[in-house]
């Protein structure tokens, strides 16, 4: 698809550009939900841009007026119909991308509407089973493994490759520089699994030579980002917005406690099975899905009880093992994909939450919060380590850098946590 040169989108009128900016967005395969929502964001920063009278072409000042005058306070609370300005600083940036650069890039691709070469689909398929059966990667894992080396397959045909021995350098290059919007732990990973690919075609003599040594090594420090951590208030907020006396806020409670006062990881909330609470002495048992190693946890009075309510008022009868299941036939257990991130999302919406700031939102912030809330407690780093299931303390020394400022007045007792004292 032809791309406008950037100084052409500048100088653009609002209103075409605004058309120009959709068309895009239709080509790329938007639904119609999210074209509705970028139109009616764009159309309100047209009428902005009138009222104020800033002209009739896009500028960073004008992006930077419309966001502050329509982004949600801290403690602002909105009404249904202004729920546009959820995404009112995410769709400015991707309008500003577009003027940038003269292109929308999809932020999540359909991997159902990727392109293969037809030749290239058999190796994919055998580096799948390869996947599976000699690196024993988790089907998770493997999974989305094999989506990115789709959207890259797609991307070599695009360039008019029929067959994987056509590659050469040159097009790994091009591959890299295709998505430079993407975040550099996000490009480490897509690069290092397609650096595996390449390797595997290597083995079986689909390529000549080993052509994973042209792709550039990204390097990400363990303690590269600050994890995201709740205000002792928010996350009281949180807790009380939700439903307790319905099936669905039954079990949320008890999946929120688990991660915000035992720092369960997700993977083994989705895979908590009945038979890892030992009620006689008060402990959760599992074998960690991350590193296989066994970890024991107390039973707290809260989280016991919460368990309880949910078990007995909550559940749904059904002979699954697994504690946490979906409310509606046939009662499945959540699946590996899902991050439930819908479910911190819905009760923080509910308890009118809103952050200013750009921050990770779902449950593993609140596996973070309490890190951080244990370490403002002065508890020992080997300690925090136990309760998160680290395997060293070099993963714990992370959640130093938060901000612990702003966990005045935890009322956490560590003790209460101290399994392994």
């Amino acid at each position: 698809m032809d791309q406008p040169h950037p100084d052409v989108a500048r100088d653009r009128p609002l209103g075409r550009l605004v058309a120009d900016a959709l068309d895009q967005l239709e080509k790329l395969g938007y639904s119609r939900r999210s074209l509705r929502r970028y139109r009616t964001i764009w159309q309100r920063l047209i009428a902005f841009a009138h009222q104020e009278a800033l002209g009739d072409t896009f500028s960073e000042d004008l992006a930077v007026r419309f966001v502050e005058a329509y982004r949600i306070g801290a403690d602002e609370t909105i009404e249904p119909s202004d729920g546009w300005r959820r995404h009112v600083v995410f769709a400015t940036r991707v309008l500003a991308a577009f003027v940038r650069d003269g292109r929308i890039e999809r932020c999540h691709t359909d991997v159902q509407k990727v392109q293969i070469p037809p030749a290239m689909k058999k190796p994919l398929r055998d580096y799948e089973a390869y996947g599976r059966d000699c690196l024993y990667l988790r089907p998770s894992s493997l999974s989305l493994r094999i989506r990115e080396l789709a959207i890259f397959l797609d991307f070599l045909g695009s360039r008019n490759l029929k067959t994987l021995d056509q590659l050469q350098p040159a097009d790994l290059t091009a591959f890299v520089m295709w998505r430079p919007r993407l975040r550099p732990k996000t490009i480490s990973r897509i690069l290092s699994d397609v650096r595996s690919f390449l390797k595997f075609l290597t083995l079986k003599g689909i390529l000549q030579r080993d052509l994973s040594v042209v792709l550039p090594t990204i390097r990400i420090p363990r303690d590269a980002t600050i994890p995201s951590v709740w205000d002792p208030d928010l996350l009281s907020r949180l807790l009380k917005a939700v439903d307790r006396s319905s099936p669905r806020g039954k079990r949320d409670f008890a999946i929120l406690l688990l991660a915000c006062r035992l720092g369960l990881r997700l993977g083994d909330i989705r895979a908590l099975r009945l038979e890892n609470l030992n009620w006689e002495a008060a402990t959760i048992d599992i074998i960690q899905s991350k590193t296989w190693a066994p970890l024991q946890l107390p039973l707290t009075e809260e989280v016991g009880e919460a368990l309880i309510d949910y078990l007995r008022a909550g559940r749904p009868q059904t002979e699954r093992r697994e504690v946490f299941l979906k409310l509606n036939p046939p009662f499945a257990p959540f699946s590996e994909n899902n991050h439930l991130h819908q479910l911190v999302t819905h009760w923080r919406q509910m308890a009118g939450i809103e952050f200013r700031s750009k921050r990770r939102r779902g449950l593993h912030s609140l596996r973070h919060t309490l890190a951080t809330e244990l370490l403002r407690a002065e508890t020992p780093f080997h300690i925090i380590s136990e309760i998160l299931g680290h395997a060293t303390t070099a993963s714990t020394l992370i959640y130093a850098k938060a901000d612990v400022e702003a966990l005045r007045g935890v009322a956490l007792d560590p003790e209460e946590l101290a399994h392994g004292e």
